[in-house]
Formats: structure tokens, sequence, C-alpha cells
């Protein structure tokens, strides 16, 4: 698996899958790219657009961890491009990760 990440500056930023036995500590290529961008250009990213590609034809649309990842960092009409079972599919964001979580970074900071 890849991913691309294409950012508001017009840099674009990629990643790739790593796995591991333990299922849960696998890192998706999604969230690898972004965990590229925010090192290489800080938390203040934004991402206007993703392509997703995969080697083996199968469907691969972003698993729920990298889009409630990428919601932190993503334009909510970005647009999301994965291979689907009826081929490419191109969606916004928004579409794909209609009730994402949310945090009141306002409120937090304040507490602390």
């Amino acid at each position: 698996m890849g991913a691309a990440l294409r950012l508001t500056n017009g840099e674009v930023v990629i990643g790739t899958n790593v796995e591991n036995v333990s299922y849960g500590l696998t890192i998706c290529a999604e969230r690898a790219a972004l965990v590229a961008a925010v090192s290489r250009f800080g938390p203040e990213i934004r991402v206007n657009a993703v392509a997703v590609v995969n080697l083996n034809g199968s469907a691969s649309p972003p698993c729920g961890a990298c889009r409630q990842v990428l919601a932190e960092f993503i334009e909510p009409e970005a647009p999301v491009a994965f291979p689907a079972a009826d081929g490419m599919r191109v969606m916004p964001f928004l579409a794909i990760m209609p009730l994402a979580f949310e945090m009141d970074l306002k409120k937090r900071d304040s507490q602390s």
C-alpha cells in the first residue's frame, strides 16, 4: 500500500504501510504519510487531496483509524482517491468520514 497527500502549501508527501505480526501495531500508508508531513512541515499542515494505491488490485479505502487521524488535518471537501471494488473511486473526505470525533482545542488549552 502507498499513499500520497497533497498539502495546501503545494508539497506532496508519500507514505507506505508498515505491517506487523501484531495487526494493531501496523501503520497504514495514509497515517505514515501524515506523520511524515507533520514531521517535515509542522502540525499546522492542511491536506487538500489524498491518493491511495495498492499493488494487488483489492479495494482499499482508508480505514477508520486513518479517516479519523486525517480528519484533524484535511479540508472537508478534499478529494480522496482509492481503489474500490468497481475501480478507482474519488470522494470528498466529508463523504467518507461524516461523523469524525472533534476536539475543542480552545477548551483543552484553557484547562492546562
